[in-house]
């Protein structure tokens, strides 16, 4: 089940709240302008299960969202604790950045963290299977997938080319803790 966590940046970075209340997740995300959606994740996905073999389980949901949203490609990112590029991957999101484009992922195994920056909160957000997360492009965040990670999430661009991060060189990241799944 996903849990948000609320660091309030006007008190320092300690942990004011945390919830699995869906509504309580879902009204906190309203000023961060983010769209959070339980859906089903139904398909099973076997252990060496491609990008092909995920895009194909999950077609529907997929077609459905392009329309919704305007969105051309998809790809699939899936991590594993054994994976040879875990802790380079890790670390490639670790750090406060942006988006010219939406970030909308749909987690369809295991989970991970997104954080999500305004000018008074960070809000910890651990995603789960089932959960889908759609960040409006230009919105402070970051991502950490655990020292260990297992997750595999469906994601969707406006662009045929995906989405470049840009990063902000602010450290805040580095204050707040990290995903230890």
């Amino acid at each position: 089940m996903t849990i948000m966590t609320v660091y309030d940046l006007t008190k320092g970075t300690a942990p004011r709240d945390a919830t699995r209340d869906g509504r309580e997740i879902t009204k906190a995300l309203i000023p961060f302008d983010v769209r959070f959606e339980r859906w089903e994740a139904s398909v099973e996905l076997a252990p060496g299960a491609g990008q092909d073999a995920v895009l194909e389980a999950y077609a529907k949901d997929i077609d459905r969202l392009k329309k919704l949203g305007g969105y051309q490609s998809a790809d699939v990112v899936r991590m594993h604790p054994q994976h040879p590029d875990r802790d380079a991957m890790r670390n490639k999101f670790l750090s406060e950045h942006t988006h010219a484009d939406d970030e909308v992922r749909f987690f369809v195994e295991g989970a991970g963290a997104f954080y999500l920056r305004n000018n008074e909160h960070v809000l910890k957000l651990v995603c789960e299977s089932g959960d889908l997360l759609s960040v409006p492009a230009h919105t402070r965040h970051w991502f950490d997938m655990g020292p260990r990670p297992f997750f595999a999430a469906i994601r969707l661009f406006t662009t045929p080319e995906g989405w470049v991060a840009s990063f902000t060189g602010d450290k805040i990241a580095d204050t707040i803790p990290k995903y230890d799944a």
